[in-house]
Formats: structure tokens, C-alpha cells, sequence
């Protein structure tokens, strides 16, 4: 599947605070190369009070990295989704790298599943 990456740095306002991603990485991992971003979400302007996470947005196995530009000139890459059997494995690895609450992982078709 194609994936766009997104702009590190440029924060994403929300009705309740903002979320950015902060670096793009590679894991190394026995079935190849994972592709995942790492990002914060701030929630400052919810009625709850004051919250925030580190999370990280798995984008799958890498097939071609970076190959074209999106019409808004942000890189494409195809990548393979993760199989659901080796999330725990996955997320794992990430979280000994940083300091996550949270590994999201994007499916075919869209949607995610996520790993607290």
C-alpha cells in the first residue's frame, strides 16, 4: 500500500490540543525493515484537564522507500502491513528505542489497531 508521509515538526490542531510527529525510523527487524514515525499528542484545551502521550504510527514492512512526492510534494513510499502476529514483538522493539504509550499500526484498507 502507499503510504505518505507526513511533514516532522508541524504541529496538527485538534478540538482538544495538538499532536506532531517528531522523527521517522527504520527497525531493523528479522522480517525486514518496518518503517514507523514517533510523535506526541498534547491535549490542552479539553474540558477534562491537561493530558499527553508519545505514541508511535507503524507504517508496515518497507518495499520501495521514498520512490515519488505527493501532489503537496511529501514523500510516498509502499510498505506492507504488519501481520497481527507480530505486533507484540513489534511494538516491543519500538518501545525499547522510545518511551511510548502507545503503537499504532495501520491496516490495508485503513483504519489501525492499537497496542497500550
Amino acid at each position: 500500500m502507499e503510504f505518505v508521509h507526513p511533514l516532522l515538526g508541524v504541529g496538527i490542531d485538534a478540538i482538544g490540543g495538538h499532536y506532531l510527529f517528531i522523527k521517522e525510523e527504520e527497525l531493523d527487524h528479522r522480517t525486514g525493515k518496518i518503517l514507523y514515525l514517533v510523535g506526541y499528542a498534547v491535549t490542552d484545551r479539553s474540558c477534562c484537564g491537561p493530558a499527553g502521550c508519545g505514541y508511535a504510527v507503524v507504517a508496515g514492512h518497507v518495499r520501495s522507500l521514498r520512490y515519488g512526492f505527493s501532489h503537496d510534494k511529501r514523500y510516498i513510499s509502499t510498505v506492507e502491513p504488519i501481520e497481527e502476529k507480530l505486533y507484540d514483538e513489534v511494538a516491543k522493539a519500538i518501545r525499547m528505542k522510545d518511551a511510548l504509550s502507545q503503537v499504532h499500526f495501520l491496516c490495508e484498507g485503513g483504519g489501525t489497531k492499537v497496542l497500550f
